[in-house]
């Protein structure tokens, strides 16, 4: 994908930032994907997959659950500490419940 910087420089220049990009991806490599998503059996991770198999947005979720900020959705699906009463608005809107189970 050649950007529209990209075609405004000289191919000396194009390879400079190349050389630029290669060292910075050796020293800050990016997150793998599974370091970005809960792991499978968390709340967080049946709210998200909840969410996207009925094809909604964080905002439309945040909406119908009257959450004032779509920023929250991401964040409690990313698995971040979130308020109870958040969650069960997600969870409602979803079509799903919360229930608390023992642990043995």
């Amino acid at each position: 994908m050649e950007r529209k910087l990209d075609r405004q420089l000289s191919p000396r220049e194009k390879a400079k930032h190349e050389e630029i990009r290669r060292k910075v991806q050796t020293e800050f490599p990016p997150k793998a994907k599974s370091e970005n998503c809960p792991r499978k059996d968390t709340i967080a991770h049946r709210l998200r997959e909840a969410r996207e198999s009925q094809g909604l947005t964080w905002y439309a979720v945040a909406k119908a659950a009257c959450i004032p900020n779509s920023g929250t959705i991401r964040d409690i699906e990313s698995g971040k500490d979130a308020k109870l009463s958040n969650v069960e608005a997600i969870a409602k809107v979803l079509g799903l419940k919360l229930e608390l189970q023992s642990v043995e």
